[in-house]
C-alpha cells in the first residue's frame, strides 16, 4: 500500500494489520506532510513527533509478536488543543493557558484511541477558549481552509477540520458547544459527529460551558467517523454527566442505510436567512433520500437565543478570575463577550434553562413520529479570513455571532446530529445536519452512509 495519498483510517489499519506498510511509515509520511505545507495551514500548534514515532513503533512491534491490534492501529490522528495530552500544556486556543505546566497525563479520549492503536501526531489549533466560529486564533494564526486558504476554516475546531481536509491526518478529535464541529465540517468539506450530551466523557479536557459542551470527531468517510466514534465509547464516572450506558457500536449498522426512516426536512427557521446554496444543499439531501416531509420546528429562534444566554453566563463564570487577573491576554472579542456574559441577570439564565426543558418536550414530541431530521449546517459557505460581517436576509450581520444560527437550538438540547458534506465541483462546500433523537447516533450515520453513497460530496 503506497502512502503518497491516505486512504481512510480503516484502510490503514487493515494495511497495517496484514504487513502491507509499516505504522511508523505511515506515521513519517505524515509528519512529513505536516512539516512541509502546515505553515501555510495553520492547523498544529504543537507536533509531538517523539510520541508519534514512539507509538507507531510499538504498533509495529506488536505485530511482529504476533499480538492483537487495534481496530485503529497505525492511524495517524489528532486533537484540539483543549485535550489534555501529557507533556504539553493544554493551550485551549489561549495565551494564558500556554504558560500553565504540561499536563501530566492524557485526556481519556486520547487514551483510548492509544488504546485502539491509533498515533497521535499533536494538538491543534482552535478558537480563544473554544468561544469562536471562524477558526481565527489571535495569538497563534488563523486556521485556513485546505479548500481555499484564503477562506475561514469555520470554529472553534478549525485545526481538527483543517488536519483532516489538508491530509495531514485521516481522523481527528475537536469539541462542539454550539456548533463548532458541524461548523468547520460544513467549511472544509468533511463529515463530523456531535454525539449525544452524555455520550462520550470528557474527562481531561478543558471545558467552555459545562452543560453544553460535546466531544466528537471528524473524518472524511462516513465508516472512519464511526469506526472513531466506536472506539470513543464507554461511560467514565469522572465525567458526572457521562451517561452510564453500554457501548452501543454503529460501524454494523452502517450498511443498513436510510431504508425504513422516516426523514423530515426542517423548513420556516432552518430557511428564513440561508445562503441559496445552504438550501440547495439540504434539498440535494432529501432527494437523494427520497425525503419530501416537511417540518417547521416550534420555537426554535428561543432555544437559539437561551443557548446564547447559557453559554455567555457559563462560560464567563470560569473565566472570572482570568479576566481579572489577565485582561490585555484575552483577544479582545473573546474577553468582551464573557465580560457580557458575567454581566447577564442570574433570573435570565434561569429562565433559559427551564426553556430547555420546555424545548427538549417539544422535539421528543417529535421524533414520536420523525426518525430523522434534515437541516443546513450553517447559513453560508466558508466565508473570507478576516470577513466580520456577512449577509443574511437581506440584512448584514456580524458573522461571528450568527454562523452558528442553525446549529445552537441543536445543541441546546443535546441531540446526536451529523455534519454531511454537500458540493458541487470546483464550489465550495456546505454543510447538512442530520438530526436523530437522543442516543440514536446509529441512525445519523446511517444515513450519512446513504448521502455519501449518493456522491454529494463530490470534489473537483
Amino acid at each position: 500500500m503506497s502512502t503518497e495519498h491516505f486512504p481512510g483510517a480503516a484502510a490503514i489499519a487493515r494495511a497495517v494489520a496484514a504487513g502491507e506498510v509499516t505504522a511508523l511509515d505511515v506515521t513519517r509520511t505524515a509528519l512529513e506532510r505536516i512539516a512541509k505545507r502546515d505553515a501555510g495551514i495553520g492547523a498544529f500548534t504543537d507536533v509531538t513527533r517523539e510520541r508519534a514515532l514512539a507509538e507507531a513503533e510499538a504498533v509495529d512491534r506488536a505485530r511482529k509478536e504476533g499480538r492483537a491490534l487495534g481496530p485503529l492501529a497505525g492511524v495517524p490522528y489528532a486533537v484540539k488543543n483543549l485535550y489534555a495530552v501529557a507533556g504539553l500544556s493544554t493551550r485551549a486556543g489561549s495565551k494564558i493557558n500556554a504558560a500553565d505546566p504540561p499536563a501530566a497525563a492524557d485526556a481519556l479520549l486520547v487514551t483510548r484511541m492509544r488504546q485502539a492503536g491509533a498515533v497521535l501526531l499533536g494538538a491543534l489549533n482552535m478558537g480563544e477558549y473554544a468561544y469562536d466560529f471562524t477558526g481565527e486564533n489571535a495569538h497563534y494564526g488563523p486556521s485556513r481552509n485546505p479548500l481555499d486558504t484564503s477562506r475561514m476554516t469555520g470554529g472553534s475546531s478549525g485545526g481538527s477540520a483543517a488536519a483532516v481536509a489538508a491530509g495531514f491526518v485521516p481522523v481527528s478529535l475537536g469539541s462542539d458547544t454550539n456548533g463548532s464541529i458541524r461548523v468547520p465540517a460544513a467549511f472544509c468539506g468533511l463529515y463530523g459527529l456531535k454525539p449525544t450530551y452524555g455520550r462520550l466523557p470528557r474527562t481531561g479536557t478543558f471545558p467552555f460551558c459545562d452543560s453544553l459542551d460535546h466531544l466528537g470527531p471528524f473524518a472524511r468517510r462516513v465508516a472512519d467517523l464511526a469506526l472513531v466514534y466506536d472506539t470513543l465509547q464507554g461511560h467514565d464516572a469522572s465525567d458526572p454527566v457521562c451517561a452510564p450506558r453500554p457501548v452501543e457500536p454503529v460501524t454494523s449498522e452502517l450498511a443498513k442505510g436510510h431504508a425504513g426512516l422516516r426523514i423530515a426536512v426542517a423548513t420556516g427557521y432552518f430557511r428564513a436567512d440561508a445562503e441559496p446554496g445552504a438550501i440547495a444543499a439540504v434539498e440535494r439531501a432529501a432527494d437523494a433520500l427520497g425525503a419530501s416531509q416537511e417540518l417547521d420546528i416550534p420555537r426554535v429562534a428561543e432555544a437559539r437565543a437561551a443557548a446564547f444566554l447559557i453559554t455567555n453566563a457559563e462560560g464567563s463564570a470560569l473565566h472570572l478570575e482570568r479576566l481579572r487577573r489577565r485582561p490585555a491576554d484575552f483577544d479582545p472579542d473573546t474577553r468582551d463577550r464573557f465580560i457580557a456574559g458575567a454581566l447577564l441577570p442570574a433570573g435570565w439564565y434561569v429562565a433559559a434553562q427551564r426553556f430547555r426543558r420546555v424545548f427538549e418536550t417539544a422535539m421528543a414530541d417529535i421524533f414520536a413520529h420523525t426518525d430523522v431530521i434534515l437541516a443546513p449546517a450553517t447559513p453560508a459557505s466558508a466565508p473570507k479570513l478576516g470577513q466580520k460581517t456577512l449577509v443574511l436576509g437581506g440584512r448584514e450581520v456580524p458573522l461571528r455571532a450568527n454562523m452558528g444560527l442553525y446549529t445552537q437550538p441543536i445543541s441546546f438540547v443535546g441531540l446526536p446530529v451529523a455534519a454531511v458534506p454537500v458540493r458541487k465541483p470546483n464550489e465550495m462546500p456546505y454543510g447538512v445536519q442530520v438530526i436523530a433523537a437522543p442516543w440514536r447516533e446509529d441512525l445519523c450515520l446511517r444515513v450519512a452512509t446513504s448521502l455519501e453513497a449518493a456522491g454529494l460530496d463530490v470534489t473537483p
